[in-house]
């Protein structure tokens, strides 16, 4: 975990980006204050639903509040929304950075060229996606200037308007390890950049094991899965496995 210096020094980064652009305040969901400032068995007993049908039903509910979301730009230019999909009860949520042009199309995550990388890595792992959880950063599309033509990441100010939904979505799967794919979805979850450093490193989430990992489209760019950078992904995934207590299937 970041030391209290290292997260107060990105708070002051973040506040200076936000004053340097002109915000003169920080608008707060007081339902995230509290779930944030509680103390942990608190936010235990509110966040873990007795029954998967309460769960199917919160998450619908949240994915109902995302599609009728207008909180960033992102909201007026998008497809379809992407809230995420996946096991209600999951060993593992994978969290990227956000959707691509497929997936606007579609409505689902990682279902393009990144996502058969993800496929070949969970298949890999001896999951199936029906046995995991998948989701992103922010759930609208990104693009440069908003012309729905070439990808970029999302801005500080989407990812903030945004993360409450995924934080609200973590609560009710309460996966037993968190993998965040790629610098976005490291500095949207956990405020801070750096994949390279910090790849191969376990984090905590509410008291999740958060292990940050490489994103799949950066692995198309070394070769796919017969590049060294998928090797150094699996790497990462053989800590998952002794985190969960579980051997990697025998054919890895």
């Amino acid at each position: 975990m970041p030391s209290k210096r290292e997260i107060i020094d990105d708070v002051a980064k973040y506040l200076r980006h936000m004053q340097n652009n002109g915000s003169d305040g920080v608008a707060i969901d007081p339902a995230i204050f509290d779930a944030q400032t509680a103390k942990p068995e608190q936010r235990r007993g509110k966040s873990e639903p007795t029954a998967s049908a309460d769960r199917a039903a919160n998450l619908r509910e949240i994915a109902g509040r995302i599609d009728q979301c207008r909180d960033c730009p992102l909201g007026e230019t998008r497809n379809k929304t992407v809230p995420g999909t996946g096991c209600l009860d999951p060993d593992i949520m994978f969290i990227g950075e956000g959707p691509g042009r497929d997936e606007d199309l579609q409505g689902l995550p990682f279902v393009g060229r990144s996502g058969k990388i993800l496929d070949r890595l969970i298949k890999r792992m001896g999951y199936s996606r029906d046995q995991v959880f998948i989701g992103n950063i922010v759930k609208c599309r990104a693009t440069e200037d908003y012309q729905m033509k070439k990808d970029r990441a999302p801005s500080t100010e989407e990812m903030g308007a945004c993360i409450h939904y995924l934080v609200e979505q973590i609560s009710q799967v309460r996966p037993k390890v968190i993998v965040t794919l790629g610098n976005t979805a490291l500095e949207g979850l956990f405020g801070f950049r750096g994949i390279t450093k910090r790849r191969g490193k376990w984090l905590e989430y509410e008291g999740i094991p958060a292990m940050p990992t490489y994103h799949p489209s950066f692995l198309l760019r070394g070769g796919g899965d017969q590049g060294k950078r998928f090797w150094e992904v699996w790497e990462d995934m053989l800590m998952v496995f002794d985190q969960l207590g579980k051997q990697p299937p025998e054919s890895s």
